[in-house]
């Protein structure tokens, strides 16, 4: 015999599961989707999530829509994310700053293990770029600048905790040279500063800046990853790091798809069968590769393989941050 309370807790139960259930089948249910960014509106993620959001409409059948809330490194709109509704109508795209907020923060409202895991969608390589009057006209002769200069060589960034911030960590720390860092609040102004020629160098994503490159705006003298890069042809000649001597050097800010904790297991398939079938998409592969980007095709699309991925560059940048001492508040 069940006493009147233990029957009331499972009809409770068995109503939350077939609600559970409903919702899974119907997802989305003709509501739309959205993605937050948080960083502003043009910026590299930006750029990444809108060309997600063309290519997710067609799997999921209805309206993905972008909202950009930026601030703080990336932790406002992370923490909106985190909040939202875990019914698989708000998600979140951010990139690196996933797995390299935890150490720059301190105090963060949220954990890491606070959201689904979706999938990696691209990684992007890094470029060491220069203010157009510069006199070196390759790594080399910009190594022997740097050298000559020290201190009163100005690195820009797009702010603390920025894609740009860490890839110019790791090349002051590999060049064992401490340079002046000027962050910006974002990468746009920070890139009209060095094409104005108020700043003197710049690590940043390739997809913020293959037009500027190509319309020789600024200077370009290395790739960050460990293999040059094919497309777009104006990055087809120009060296690694690695192989300009700074061996190992490898920076690609990679770009991922998270949910809210909590959203039900059939919703979070159907967004990651939405996502593999975006990152197939013929369009989508085009504006990425156009920009520099490379979409991912491996393992770490998977759920846990990509949770697998974000913890160990957690373990991988916590050591660049914490040797830096450059903490945001």
């Amino acid at each position: 015999m069940y006493t009147p309370s233990q029957l009331t807790a499972a009809a409770v139960a068995a109503a939350a599961l077939l609600a559970a259930g409903a919702q899974a089948q119907t997802f989305p249910a003709g509501k739309p989707v959205t993605l937050i960014v948080p960083f502003t509106a043009g910026g590299p993620t930006d750029k990444v999530a809108r060309d997600l959001a063309e290519a997710l409409r067609k799997p999921l059948n209805g309206a993905v829509v972008i909202e950009n809330s930026d601030g703080a490194g990336s932790t406002i709109g992370t923490a909106k994310a985190f909040r939202a509704a875990p019914d698989g109508y708000t998600l979140l795209v951010t990139h690196i700053g996933m797995a390299t907020t935890p150490t720059l923060y301190r105090k963060l409202p949220y954990k890491v293990e606070d959201f689904e895991f979706l999938g990696l969608i691209n990684e992007v390589p890094m470029a060491i770029i220069g203010k157009p009057g510069l006199p070196a006209n390759n790594f080399k002769e910009l190594e022997g600048w740097i050298a000559q200069n020290k201190n009163a060589v100005n690195l820009g960034n797009a702010g603390i905790g920025s894609a740009s911030h860490l890839c110019g960590l790791m090349f002051q720390s590999a060049l064992k040279t401490e340079m002046t860092t000027v962050p910006y609040k974002g990468a746009a102004p920070a890139l009209v500063s060095l094409m104005g020629g108020q700043i003197d160098l710049m690590c940043d994503q390739t997809t913020n800046i293959t037009s500027q490159v190509e319309g020789k705006k600024v200077k370009a003298y290395a790739v960050a990853g460990l293999k040059r890069l094919s497309m777009p042809a104006v990055y087809k000649d120009l060296p690694t790091l690695d192989e300009s001597g700074l061996k190992g050097f490898n920076v690609s800010i990679w770009h991922g798809l998270y949910a809210p904790k909590g959203t039900p297991p059939a919703v979070l398939k159907t967004l990651n069968d939405a996502l593999k079938v975006a990152l197939k998409d013929p369009d989508f592969i085009k504006k990425e590769e156009a920009l520099g980007a490379i979409i991912v095709h491996d393992q770490r699309v998977e759920p846990a393989e990509h949770k697998k991925f974000v913890l160990s560059e957690i373990a991988k940048w916590a050591p660049v941050i914490n040797d830096a001492k450059q903490y945001a508040d």
